[in-house]
């Protein structure tokens, strides 16, 4: 087993599927109570864009391995005032020990990276979303026992969630469908990437078909059609993915055992219709719980807790 003590999580390859199954198989070990740390680490949450999920569920999760939690708020620092990412970086560095951050470009958290000796997690970028998808693959599980030889389709922009999505679902032997309309496609490095991983060409599938893409997929995913920073552009967007809605009849033509997910936060009847958000076979609000559970024990691997 790899050791991911002192490593960074900038995208979601920054794992191996070995390293991604080690660290579902604590988080939800963590969830049912059969393991638990006490440490004395503090966490740091530079968070350039607004969070629900992302800033309470590190925050409990830190807590409750027993350390502590600094909110960075980038408008009370002097990183919001201009201060080169480099000079804060290296000034973190020395006070804590582990940071996740929020923003806008890759290459910030990159930057990050390479001036801090202590972990740095992506906890969001235009580009990834890698926290997201370890709880999304960690409901999967709980779901289904097992993430090898399912389908997941995801229905809507081709976002920094979906790309992640693609990246994580394709690792862990998943066959992973994009249904995004033209003009709205996943980073075509990314789908590059994703093909690079798969070993048979159905694990990865972009496509316009929206009924073929969801016929007998185990996973129905979908995310709001524009993201933070996009919301200008969402009225002229309806019309464009209204055909991408989850809705009851779509959800018919998925496996009778289907799940359905959205990263939240929902704009129902948009994206997803109130009657399946709240339907028997959603599995949102597991969802939104396991980001906790799977940033705990990604936590407690990088910081070396779980050796």
């Amino acid at each position: 087993m790899s050791n991911l003590t002192g490593r960074d999580l900038l995208n979601i390859t920054d794992l191996n599927a070995t390293e991604i199954k080690t660290i579902l198989d604590l988080a939800i070990d963590l969830k049912n109570g059969k393991k638990e740390f006490n440490c004395n680490k503090t966490l740091g949450l530079l968070f350039y864009k607004a969070s629900t999920r992302t800033r309470v569920s590190f925050s409990v999760a830190m807590y409750q391995l027993g350390g502590n939690v600094i909110d960075l708020n980038p408008s009370r620092t002097q990183v919001g005032r201009g201060e080169p990412i480099q000079d804060t970086a290296r000034v973190l560095n020395r006070y804590l020990d582990i940071l996740a951050i929020r923003t806008f470009a890759q290459e910030d958290i990159k930057t990050f990276a390479d001036y801090c000796d202590i972990p740095i997690i992506n906890a969001l970028t235009d580009l990834e979303h890698p926290c997201q998808i370890l709880a999304d693959l960690q409901t999967i599980q709980e779901k289904f026992g097992t993430l090898n030889g399912l389908t997941m389709t995801y229905l809507g922009d081709g976002n920094n969630v979906a790309n992640s999505l693609l990246l994580g679902g394709v690792l862990m032997g998943m066959n992973v469908r994009l249904a995004c309309p033209e003009g709205y496609l996943p980073s075509p490095n990314i789908v590059a990437q994703a093909q690079a991983f798969a070993t048979k060409p159905e694990q990865v599938v972009i496509t316009q078909d929206i009924q073929g893409a969801v016929e007998n997929a185990h996973v129905l995913y979908t995310d709001v059609w524009a993201s933070m920073g996009q919301e200008e552009e969402t009225e002229q967007r309806i019309p464009i993915f209204m055909p991408y809605q989850i809705n009851k009849e779509l959800l018919n033509i998925a496996d009778k055992d289907a799940i359905v997910l959205h990263c939240l936060p929902a704009y129902r009847e948009k994206e997803i219709t109130n009657e399946v958000m709240e339907g028997s076979q959603s599995r949102i609000w597991d969802q939104a719980e396991n980001r906790m559970h799977a940033q705990k024990a990604l936590m407690a691997c990088l910081l070396g807790l779980n050796n």
